[in-house]
């Protein structure tokens, strides 16, 4: 029995993406005690996406040709596009290696990466529960 790397790892960067949204969200009310986490969960986040992306990669090959590869290519681009926007609102929101406030481009980013992570997701679900690809 293999059991697939690339489940393994999606948890941490959906988790800390996730987590920086909801500070810098958090933030509006709570000020700095909040949107201070952002920085560190969005720079962990990316990180530890390209062990997944790597992994998930490694495991293209095996996907079936038809439906599944379809929604794998989806689930690519939409996942590619979340980090893309999750690592510009890491890079936006620092000056000097110093975090700074979220402005309304900064939360407009986090909305739409979390959207598009949200999107990615649920396809890569769908490829596991509905192709039944990783069992």
């Amino acid at each position: 029995m293999r059991h697939p790397l690339h489940p393994a790892l999606v948890h941490f960067p959906v988790a800390c993406w996730s987590l920086a949204t909801l500070a810098d969200f958090a933030g509006l009310w709570f000020g700095e005690t909040a949107w201070q986490w952002s920085a560190g969960l969005l720079a962990v986040g990316c990180l530890t996406a390209l062990a997944a992306m790597t992994a998930g990669l490694m495991e293209l090959a095996r996907i079936p040709d038809g439906p599944a590869l379809r929604d794998t290519y989806w689930h690519m681009g939409i996942m590619l596009a979340a980090f893309a926007l999750f690592t510009a609102r890491l890079l936006i929101g620092q000056d000097h290696l110093q975090p700074l406030a979220p402005d309304a481009l900064a939360l407009a980013i986090d909305a739409l990466g979390f959207a598009a992570l949200a999107a990615g997701g649920w396809l890569g679900g769908r490829l596991v529960y509905g192709h039944g690809i990783g069992r």
